[in-house]
Parts: C-alpha cells; sequence; structure tokens
C-alpha cells in the first residue's frame, strides 16, 4: 500500500478555560451550524505546527494559549483545486486560555468572512460536547471519551 501524500497540515485549539470549552459556531448561508475549535492550516512562514496553532488563535480570538499539549491527530482525504488529491492531516493541541481579547480579532475570517464566526463556551463535559455539532464528528467523539484525560493532559504533575 502506498502511502497518501499530506497536502494540508492544521493546527487546532482544544482550548479550556477553567471548566469551559471554547469553541467557533460557524454557520455558513444555506448549510447548518456546526462548532470547530480554534485553529487553520499551517502556513510557510509558521516555523512549527505550534506556531501556527498559536498564530490562528491569535488571528481567530485575540488570544494566548499556554500549555500546549498535543492530545488527538485526525486524517482525512483532502484534494483542492491548487494541489493533488492526498490527505489533510489536522493536530488536536489541548491548551488553557491565558488571556482573550475578541476586539483583536484579525485575519480572513474577520476581515472577509464567509458566514459568521462566533466564539461560544460551552461546559466541557460529555452534555455540553453532545449538545452541538462538533467537526470533525471523530474530535467530537474523541472528546465525549476523554473528558477526564484531555484535562488531565493539564494537570500540574504531568510533567
Amino acid at each position: 500500500m502506498t502511502d497518501r501524500p499530506v497536502v494540508k497540515r492544521t493546527a487546532r485549539a482544544i482550548l479550556l478555560d477553567d471548566a469551559d470549552l471554547i469553541l467557533i459556531k460557524r454557520t455558513k448561508p444555506g448549510h447548518a451550524p456546526y462548532w470547530i475549535t480554534p485553529g487553520g492550516g499551517v502556513e510557510p512562514e509558521d516555523t512549527t505546527v505550534v506556531d501556527a496553532l498559536h498564530r490562528e488563535v491569535d488571528e481567530e480570538l485575540g488570544a494566548k494559549v499556554t500549555d500546549v499539549v498535543p492530545v488527538f491527530v485526525d486524517t482525512v482525504r483532502h484534494s483542492t483545486h491548487h494541489a493533488a488529491h492526498g490527505v489533510k492531516v489536522q493536530h488536536f493541541f489541548v491548551c488553557r486560555l491565558e488571556t482573550m481579547d475578541l476586539s483583536l480579532r484579525h485575519g480572513p475570517e474577520v476581515d472577509e468572512p464567509c458566514g459568521t464566526y462566533e466564539v461560544v463556551r460551552l461546559p466541557f463535559t460529555r452534555e455540553g460536547v453532545d449538545s452541538v455539532d462538533v467537526v470533525p464528528p471523530t474530535l467530537q467523539a474523541f472528546l465525549r471519551e476523554n473528558i477526564e484525560g484531555v484535562r488531565a493532559m493539564l494537570a500540574p504533575d504531568l510533567g
């Protein structure tokens, strides 16, 4: 079996603030709303995937995060008119919100939005995670089954 080429990589934050999970409610014209974690594509100017995460969180939330720990990866088929068929690798990091000022948001989601990007807080519980349509579905399933484990990734004794 041949490896599929990675044509896109993203960095996404499973962002916790005390007992809340911070998500972005996406509403596009003609589509049902869905909820995503803050983050986006790794750009050529990003030295690392973690650098991309910090840049994206700053752009989308006007936020700073700490305690960035890789926790989940999702690989999906992906193609664009620019790239051949391959896969998109989404790197998910659990992290703690340090500061957030929505008035500092900037970048394409703010400057030229396609629909709306509403920052929401949900209780980081099974009920909270199940109350919305989190995408990708693999992330929603992972979060539902690993609430305690995700919280443990930010424990002071993790090292």
